[in-house]
Formats: structure tokens, sequence, C-alpha cells
């Protein structure tokens, strides 16, 4: 294939309102890469486990589990999409809050000259806190917000810090930083190795 770039629309599933990032990555970036993208671009801070899955194929790091992934930091999006032929797929972001996002390869591009960053086009929504119990848990901490007579209003109050949170504003400046933030580091960790 001779796309080396790939743009993918990436939205959260199950939760209200949406919350959509779109990126442009090199189509040759590995998993371990890939999850580095999401992460910055969704703003979430990388504290736990992930897993792409294609098919029936997971993509994470091993852990000598009985159902081991295919490790993340040697495979490649383009190697798995030509293996499996699918041209969407899941992350799934924290096993234990479930934070399910489905990729689309919305469009491949040429070789660019010097355009092989990865790149946050779009962004819509803003990502859920960390720890707050997964879409489920999402919809009750903004419920007991915004509702002082909640049973769980004082205690989501003090975690949180805040009654003030607004599901739609999102700091596109600083996820558009700490996406850029990676190509300096990847250019970095190469030019020690070379």
């Amino acid at each position: 294939m001779a796309a080396s770039l790939v743009r993918l629309k990436v939205t959260l599933d199950d939760v209200e309102p949406l919350v959509m990032r779109r990126v442009v990555v090199p189509f040759r970036i590995r998993f371990n890469r890939l999850h580095e993208v999401l992460q910055a671009a969704f703003g979430w801070t990388s504290s736990h486990l992930d897993e792409f899955r294609i098919r029936d194929v997971g993509f994470g790091l091993p852990d000598g589990g009985f159902d081991e992934p295919i490790d993340a930091r040697k495979a490649t999006l383009l190697s798995a999409i030509e293996d499996i032929g699918a041209r969407s797929f899941k992350y799934l972001y924290d096993f234990g809050d479930g934070w399910t996002h489905t990729v689309k390869i919305e469009k491949t591009f040429p070789v660019i000259a010097g355009l092989d960053d990865p790149i946050l086009l779009d962004v819509v929504g803003r990502c859920p806190p960390e720890d707050v119990g997964g879409p489920w848990g999402y919809e009750e901490f903004r419920e007991a917000l915004a509702d002082k007579t909640h049973e769980r209003h004082d205690e989501l109050l003090e975690w949180w810090g805040s009654a003030d949170y607004d599901p739609t504003t999102v700091d596109v400046v600083n996820l558009r930083k700490n996406v850029d933030a990676l190509a300096a580091k990847w250019k970095r960790k190469a030019r020690k190795k070379a």
C-alpha cells in the first residue's frame, strides 16, 4: 500500500454528548504509539491498561495472561489492517472503567514530504474524568454534580473539587500541544538511537 498517512475518526462509545477526535497519523505507526496519540488527543492520563481490537485480534502489552494480545510495540496499524482487512476497530482504555472507542479509517494519503507527525485535526466534546466509573459512572457523575439533592452530590463534589463541569468545553489548544509534543519526543528518541 503506497499510503503513508491515515485519517482516523475516533469516537468514545456509550457517552453523551458526543466525544470525538480526528487524527492523522503515519499508517505504519505502531499500536503503542497510536495509544499515545489517542491518550493525548482525548486528554486521558495513560494510567491504565489498553488494547486495540481488530475483529478477534487484540494488540496490547503482553502480560503473561491466557488471552495474550499481539505485542503493540511490534505491530503496526498498516500491517494489521492489511492482514485482517477491517476499516474500523475498537480501542479499549482502562479495563476497569471500560472506555471503548470506535476507530474508523476515513482516508489514506500518499507520501507527503515532511508530514509524518501525528496531527489532531478535529475535537468534539470533553473527555470524561479518569476513574469516574466508565460511561455509566460518568452519567451519574454529571447528574450528581448538577443536582444538589442527588445522594452522591457531596461525595462527587468533593472528589471533583467543583460543581462546574461542562462536557462541551474542551481545552483544544492543550490537547493539540500534547499531540505535537509526541512528535518531538519520538524524534529525540530516534536521534539517540542513531
